[in-house]
């Protein structure tokens, strides 16, 4: 079996040598992407996190609660972070879902400019891996209504829409 280095040069996607999954990804001829799962939190994570999340800053609890209970995953052309995804196991009621626990999607981020190139195909195929290792049968996620760019990747990646929700909210402290 040929190394790490020489899979690169062949266009191959591949988590870093010592990461649970590093079983490789074909990508592309034209397209050099490669997918580490990160043990701690990076900069390049934490900036890419930000562009997705707008509250997000590096002392959020969600930070430390993925690296020690689900996965991170980034994904960089040559160097470049490109985006990002993360997945946690959800032993409560998933939606749509017949099975638990269940691997769920909880973000995906791909830089605007490096969209559409098949980063979130190479990115997502290493979630699975990671989730097949957990020795889950179901992969999960969800996408507000407004976000039908994200309705058509989760589409175009395998995902199978099962129910729409629209969630209610009613104070039960005294009117002021």
């Amino acid at each position: 079996m040929t190394g790490w280095r020489e899979r690169r040069r062949q266009g191959i996607a591949m988590c870093k040598p010592g990461n649970s999954s590093n079983r490789p990804v074909p990508v592309s001829a034209n397209h050099l992407f490669i997918v580490e799962r990160l043990a701690a939190a990076t900069p390049d994570w934490l900036a890419l996190r930000a562009q997705l999340w707008a509250a997000a800053e590096p002392g959020d609890p969600a930070i430390s609660a993925i690296l020690a209970h689900g996965a991170a995953f980034i994904i960089r052309e040559d160097t470049a972070a490109i985006g990002f995804a993360e997945a946690a196991l959800r032993h409560d009621y998933v939606n749509g879902c017949e099975t638990s626990p269940v691997a769920f999607l909880e973000g995906v981020f791909i830089l605007p400019a490096h969209r559409r190139r098949g980063a979130a195909r190479v990115l997502l195929a290493a979630v699975e891996a990671w989730a097949r290792g957990q020795n889950v049968t179901e992969f999960a996620s969800d996408a507000l209504l407004a976000n039908t760019p994200g309705h058509a990747m989760h589409t175009a990646l395998g995902f199978t829409e099962t129910e729409r929700v629209i969630f209610y909210r009613k104070s039960l402290l005294p009117s002021a």
